[in-house]
């Protein structure tokens, strides 16, 4: 009795092994053409977005759902339902990964590479880049062009714009640090401003804990608009520390800082190129030819090496410099150094009406 439950007991063991073999040739099976399909077989999108005739857009939004992007994704035609996007998903460990953006996808891309891609975050971004010494209407300018933003900004005043990334001062010309700001497509315009401002913030506050002691600056404004004119002034990146000391000195005496940039920017985007007598002599808070002291705001957007040269000059006694040509200036204690300066790099008669600092 025994021997005979003993049989078929082993019967039944050896049934059960067989049955279990043939579920895993099955799941295998199966799962090898599930896969297969996801990385093999190619999806067609549905849509005519495609920029370059190889590839079309899609986005995904931020803090999307696993469903929610199966959703955003088929509305704009990528020929899957959300249901199978949510299961290819899951199988292949990705359904919290997709991470949200705009993609462009290849066309008749498998549906297992669209999922890696997303998950990878490999999608378009686009940039704009802030070139130091721009002006701020060359700032606007340039996002009021840029196709691949949204334009909540243009047309708005620089009072608006400055309440509207929460910042108080007189202008906003100065306040947008130079530098490349990759971004989203579709992005709003206001999201670059708050982002430069902040840069520049977080370097103004960083130059600023470097100032000399012995500076006339008082404030960190006041800092922001002298570099900004040294920004302007400066041919080569190793004169700024001279520069600015010529600027720091002038203001310790008490001397008008005479320099053209500032009369330019007074003037305007009308500016021809061309700086006249006529525009040295004619008054404007610009014009540091009439007027002492600092102008009432920055004159351009400055960068990291002008704040920092605006906060802590070279040590020296010059009062005047003067472009040699090749990008340098020559940099003089005296008037009539300066004017034999003049006369050698600039190759003019020295005259008691040159600018000291140009």
């Amino acid at each position: 009795m025994s021997k005979k439950f003993q049989g078929k007991s082993l019967f039944y063991k050896k049934g059960n092994s067989s049955r279990i073999w043939v579920y895993c040739i099955w799941s295998i099976s199966f799962l090898a053409l599930f896969y297969g399909a996801i990385f093999l077989w190619p999806v067609t999108p549905s849509i005519s977005n495609s920029p370059d005739g190889i590839s079309y857009r899609v986005k995904i939004n931020p803090q999307s759902s696993l469903s929610s992007v199966g959703q955003q994704l088929s509305d704009q035609g990528l020929g899957i339902s959300p249901l199978v996007l949510r299961v290819s998903a899951r199988t292949l460990f990705l359904g919290s990964k997709l991470k949200p953006g705009t993609y462009l996808l290849p066309l008749r891309a498998s549906l297992g590479k669209i999922l890696l891609q997303i998950a990878r975050g490999d999608r378009v971004r686009e940039s704009i880049a802030i070139i130091p010494g721009m002006t701020i209407w060359q700032v606007r300018s340039l996002i009021d062009a840029h196709p691949a933003l949204i334009h909540q900004t243009k047309g708005m005043n620089s009072k608006d714009l400055l309440q509207a990334i929460h910042l108080s001062y007189p202008s906003d010309e100065g306040l947008f640090f130079p530098d490349t700001y990759v971004f989203d497509p579709d992005e709003p315009d206001l999201n670059i401003y708050r982002r430069a401002s902040q840069a520049m913030q977080k370097q103004l506050g960083s130059a600023w804990e470097q100032k000399d002691p012995q500076s006339p600056l008082k404030t960190p404004y006041q800092l922001l608009i002298l570099a900004s004119i040294v920004e302007k002034e400066t041919g080569r990146a190793t004169d700024r520390g001279l520069v600015a000391a010529v600027f720091i000195n002038r203001l310790n005496k008490n001397m008008p800082l005479q320099t053209d940039p500032t009369v330019i920017y007074g003037i305007g985007p009308k500016f021809d190129g061309n700086l006249r007598k006529a525009d040295l002599r004619k008054d404007s808070p610009y014009n540091t030819y009439m007027r002492k002291g600092l102008t009432p705001s920055p004159i351009a957007m400055p960068s990291k090496q002008s704040l920092l040269a605006a906060a802590h000059p070279d040590k020296s006694d010059a009062l005047f410099f003067v472009a040699r040509g090749d990008g340098t200036s020559h940099f003089s204690k005296t008037l009539n150094e300066h004017e034999d300066a003049v006369d050698r790099y600039q190759r003019k008669p020295a005259s008691k009406n040159k600018s000291p600092t140009n």
